[in-house]
């Protein structure tokens, strides 16, 4: 064999070798090829100190002449008997709720109350805008773009996801792009029409660019939850509840950063871990505004997946993170009342508390909430959940 075909052997055989060996690790280099860009397209910069704007009544009334302060909670996938005010509460009123039972105590309970749709982003909207999503095209949650490629071609349980359904020829557009229209009327622009200061804080999914952010649909100010991590990934106080088995998890592990947003700004990392920063921003937007009608709306995280409550509330349940995550949401809410209750705001406040959608265990993630959940029923009477 002559020196130029040993050659060109030589270069099929590692070839074929290479493209075997990416075809088989095609999942971890793609992973490192997703977190490298987005890291290069999304910057975190350090810690900034915000300030939320202060101010008096514009119409100058009186405290017993203003219309109410409204504060809406909304929570993420919990479900109507997690709580405890209705005789329920996971596993028979063993993981309490006392602060948001309180709501309910000095208020009014909506039974018959429904979720728009299954999922977080859409019935959102609709509580935002006070219309199904369906009517103006926004009927799926958004994810980042390569996500459920991602999910298509990685090994999988088979248990654990259905076959994937591709639809290639589908029109794409950016995750920025995916949202609720501009068009659309949101509670926040009809209540800044009256006079109230408006902030959001939290989760928002609903688009952040042409006109979809907080700050373009009614809110004059806005800390946004800017990814998905709760401290970074490499922090000594943080347990990384990691699970290689799925493909989605696999994927928000590489993409997700430890990143807040004020007012679409670029991003920066919390001071502290996350949801104390930002409910320790809720208490001082009640602070702020307490000489002026407020309306500030509050997306938490908990108790969606991944479930990483703070130490401080880990083992407090006998159902793992799951029923740890609600009593630190518990906690948040009575962070809130306490401020409302200390600036004398109690009595003119509507606070409202909900769920975008119904309630799912396991999303993807084994961190025991469906080997410690016993014989409770998360949606209680109801037969839906999540999705």
């Amino acid at each position: 064999m002559s020196r130029i075909k040993r050659w060109g052997v030589s270069v099929l055989v590692g070839t074929l070798l290479v493209g075997s060996l990416a075809y088989v690790y095609r999942e971890p280099l793609v992973l490192k090829a997703v977190g490298f860009a987005i890291k290069q397209r999304f910057d975190v910069g350090p810690f900034q100190e915000i300030s939320w704007a202060t101010g008096q009544d514009p119409q100058g009334r009186s405290p017993d002449q203003r219309p109410p302060n409204i504060v809406l909670i909304l929570a993420d996938d919990l479900g109507w008997n997690d709580l405890t005010f209705g005789g329920g509460g996971v596993a028979g009123g063993t993981v309490p709720t006392p602060h948001i039972d309180s709501i309910a105590a000095q208020g009014v309970t909506f039974t018959n109350g429904y979720a728009a749709n299954g999922t977080c982003a859409p019935s959102r909207a609709a509580i935002m805008s006070g219309r199904y999503g369906t009517r103006f095209g926004f009927e799926f949650t958004p994810t980042p773009p390569g996500m459920m490629q991602l999910a298509a071609i990685g090994p999988r349980d088979p248990g654990r996801l259905r076959e994937s359904i591709s639809y290639p020829d589908a029109p794409t557009e950016r995750y920025q792009d995916m949202g609720m229209p501009a068009s659309e009327i949101t509670i926040a622009e009809l209540l800044a029409e009256q006079g109230y200061q408006t902030a959001h804080i939290g989760k928002w999914h609903l688009g952040l660019d042409n006109g979809m952010a907080p700050r373009d649909q009614g809110f004059d100010q806005s800390l946004l939850m800017a990814s998905g991590l709760y401290l970074p990934e490499d922090h000594p106080d943080v347990v990384n509840s990691k699970q290689h088995f799925d493909p989605i998890d696999r994927f928000l592990w590489a993409a997700m950063r430890f990143a807040a947003s004020w007012n679409g700004g670029p991003a920066f990392e919390p001071d502290r871990y996350l949801t104390d920063y930002y409910t320790e921003e809720a208490v001082k937007v009640i602070e702020a505004n307490k000489d002026r009608p407020f309306f500030l709306n509050f997306g938490t995280h908990d108790p969606h997946v991944p479930r990483m409550p703070h130490e401080r509330f880990q083992g407090k349940t006998p159902l793992g993170y799951r029923g740890d995550a609600i009593v630190q949401l518990d906690w948040c809410v009575g962070e809130l009342m306490k401020a409302l209750d200390r600036l004398k705001l109690a009595e003119n406040t509507l606070v409202v508390f909900c769920s975008d959608n119904g309630p799912v265990l396991d999303d993807g993630y084994q961190d025991g909430a469906l080997e410690k959940i016993g014989s409770h029923r998360a949606a209680g009477p109801f037969s839906g959940g999540k999705y």
